[in-house]
């Protein structure tokens, strides 16, 4: 066995193992995220912080309705959309829905042409994300305008149980805030990508390399994390 080898079994066999391994490695130069760029790194920090915070909504939820002695909203009459004399439970939030998945799958297109350096059609794609997001916070604003003028207030509720109010409008104005940014970074986004600073390297906010266009994935990274969101609050806010 020659010197080198002797060095390689020798490493491996006094490599620490277990947690003080852990924090050994962790304490060491090495990167934490091996071949990943601060950016995306730091995207993956905030989405995993933000799903605490909207776990903690969804369970706070949940425990409010189960505890309540009073009657519960029935969501099929709450959120039923009016059109002449015919009600059609949940229309408007299927809609909703079925914009913002839509907009999830031109956010992958807008992706996928960024990979190709297709500047015109990443342009057109986040464009279109864009219009179909503030399609989304449109319906959810003509949600809200519903309820306030039928007595909803997060206060107070004519229809149930106290509690529905105040939680409706906190869960479903967080996400819409969420919304309403990616709605405004997308559209950033979307004037650098046409006018080429990801092929120009011009300075600015938001601005890789020459011809990389990793701010569009992570921006697509945000975007999915939003629309994989509205299905926890879907299912559990609407169809409960």
């Amino acid at each position: 066995m020659t010197d080198t080898s002797q060095v390689q079994v020798t490493a491996s066999v006094d490599r620490t193992t277990g947690l003080s391994g852990l924090v050994e490695d962790w304490s060491s130069d090495q990167r934490a995220f091996k071949n990943v760029s601060w950016r995306k790194a730091m995207m993956w920090i905030f989405l995993l912080s933000d799903t605490f915070i909207f776990g903690i909504f969804l369970l706070s939820y949940m425990t409010s309705r189960m505890s309540t002695k009073v009657g519960w909203p029935n969501a099929s009459e709450v959120f039923s959309l009016h059109i002449g004399h015919t009600n059609f439970p949940l229309l408007l939030i299927a809609i909703m829905t079925f914009v913002l998945i839509t907009s999830s799958g031109t956010m992958v297109l807008a992706v996928n042409y960024g990979y190709r350096k297709d500047r015109k059609l990443t342009a057109i794609m986040l464009l279109v994300t864009a219009l179909l997001g503030a399609t989304f916070v449109g319906m959810q604003v003509f949600e809200w305008s519903k309820l306030i003028s039928e007595g909803v207030r997060p206060w107070s509720n004519p229809m149930g149980a106290p509690q529905f109010g105040g939680i409706f409008f906190m869960i479903t104005g967080f996400h819409g805030t969420h919304v309403s940014i990616g709605v405004i970074f997308l559209l950033v986004m979307a004037q650098k990508v046409w006018r080429g600073d990801y092929d120009t390297q011009r300075p600015g906010f938001f601005t890789s390399r020459k011809g990389d266009y990793e701010c569009v994935e992570i921006m697509g990274l945000y975007w999915h994390f939003v629309d994989l969101v509205w299905v926890f609050i879907f299912a559990f806010f609407y169809l409960w």
